[in-house]
């Protein structure tokens, strides 16, 4: 643990609509957004509404100064854009920096960053693609391309639970498929398999869905 990776990691997820669904009927729909935190160590908790969220047909830009959730997690300056395109389909982009998280540290596990990160998703005539960037990782390791729901486990000492799975390029698809996607460019899931903390950080969220607007 504690390892720094600096990468540019870049990864492409595909979900695919219903076969019934013709490309005249396209009317995309896609929102985004910095990061969001739902954390607890024992009685004290952290809580963060998404950060900067965009949506289309509402907030097409935004942006977010630096924010600090709880005494452990942070995001930098980012920004977020959802647009619909002429030909109804939808683009989402997230870009952040300076996200870092040392709610593992008290567990004696790392602290955990990323000097940049990005998600983004477009919405298609077959469907919706996403896409994630992750530069200059500390805390983990990770390959320099990263598959879809990609996670790394940091494990406890002396063959305690482990104290976090961190997932990268999550990819979230109803089901049955609809063509829809969210993806996330890290979600970190604090105890898995319980113990003294336990929640949610999102980095980089990105939704994208071909139909409704």
């Amino acid at each position: 643990m504690g390892r720094s990776t600096r990468i540019a990691a870049i990864a492409l997820c595909l979900a695919a609509v219903p076969a019934t669904a013709s490309a005249d009927q396209i009317s995309g729909s896609g929102a985004g957004s910095i990061g969001a935190v739902d954390i607890a160590v024992g009685q004290q908790t952290a809580h963060q509404d998404p950060i900067a969220p965009c949506a289309v047909g509402s907030t097409a830009d935004n942006r977010n100064d630096p924010v600090t959730v709880g005494t452990t997690t942070k995001f930098g300056l980012g920004t977020t854009s959802c647009k619909r395109n002429d030909d109804g389909t939808v683009s989402v982009q997230v870009s952040g920096n300076r996200f870092e998280t040392t709610i593992l540290k008290q567990f004696g596990g790392p602290a955990i960053t990323a000097r940049t990160f990005k998600s983004g998703c477009n919405s298609t005539a077959n469907g919706s693609n996403g896409s994630m960037e992750l530069g200059a990782v500390t805390g983990f390791t990770v390959p320099s391309s990263i598959p879809p729901n990609y996670t790394v486990t940091i494990p406890g000492a002396n063959g305690a639970p482990p104290l976090a799975d961190i997932v990268l390029n999550e990819l979230v698809v109803p089901s049955p498929a609809d063509g829809s996607l969210v993806t996330h460019a890290m979600h970190i899931k604090l105890f898995p398999q319980g113990g003294p903390a336990s929640g949610d950080i999102l980095v980089g969220t990105a939704a994208c869905a071909p139909y409704g607007g």
